[in-house]
């Protein structure tokens, strides 16, 4: 009852600034297409530039909503189009990544929220905190629903933020200083997002295809 209490507290602008970037996120698993992957990342990106409740120094929100600038470009570049969009979609592939994926990321966003409703942390903490499990979650989500390798630059980009999110919210009640410092999280999904653009490079231009799901169709 305390988490919820922190949420609810907040305004209708603030409640839209923070859940708009797991919402989009979900938005984009949800939902198929460059155009929409594309739009989710742009508003992630507005949304990580105004998230002041990052410690660190502004550096680190510019950091993040440059990141999510590539990722909208990337993740809505039309150069895969012929590629992606006129390859038959998977649509059993899809539906049982999809039994898996609700089950699972909500699992971990209820077992988050749950490990941080036990906390005594301050109202801001509590949302911080449960906001880096919702994102967490939403990423997760779209890593196993979206079976395009460029647009998981979405998900990976998303399990950074969230884990950025709670590494703030560790470090704003860790006494002793001894967590990841700002920004780790960041780089960490720089890194990764730079290894998923050269595997979907790789898959379009041997196997003709950003689609994980037409790698099984080698075996047919």
């Amino acid at each position: 009852m305390h988490l919820l209490a922190a949420w609810t507290t907040l305004g209708t602008i603030e409640l839209v600034r923070l859940l708009g970037i797991p919402v989009a996120v979900l938005f984009a698993a949800l939902l198929p297409g460059r155009n929409t992957a594309r739009a989710a990342a742009l508003v992630v990106a507005a949304a990580s530039a105004l998230l002041v409740e990052l410690s660190g120094s502004w550096m680190v929100r510019a950091g993040w909503a440059v990141l999510w600038l590539l990722v909208a470009w990337q993740a809505g570049a039309t150069g895969d189009a012929a590629a992606g969009e006129s390859a038959p979609p998977g649509r059993r592939g899809g539906f049982e990544a999809g039994i898996l994926a609700l089950p699972l990321g909500l699992g971990l966003v209820l077992l988050l929220l749950a490990a941080t409703s036990r906390q005594p942390l301050a109202d801001a903490d509590a949302r911080l905190a449960s906001l880096g499990a919702l994102v967490l979650g939403a990423g997760l989500i779209h890593l196993m629903f979206r079976r395009h390798v460029r647009r998981a630059l979405v998900a990976f980009a998303a399990l950074g933020l969230g884990l950025e999110l709670l590494a703030a919210a560790a470090r704003s009640v860790d006494a002793q200083h001894a967590g990841p410092t700002a920004g780790s999280a960041l780089a960490a999904a720089l890194v990764a997002l730079a290894l998923t653009l050269r595997i979907a490079g790789s898959r379009e231009r041997f196997a003709g295809s950003p689609l994980v799901s037409d790698a099984h169709g080698l075996h047919d």
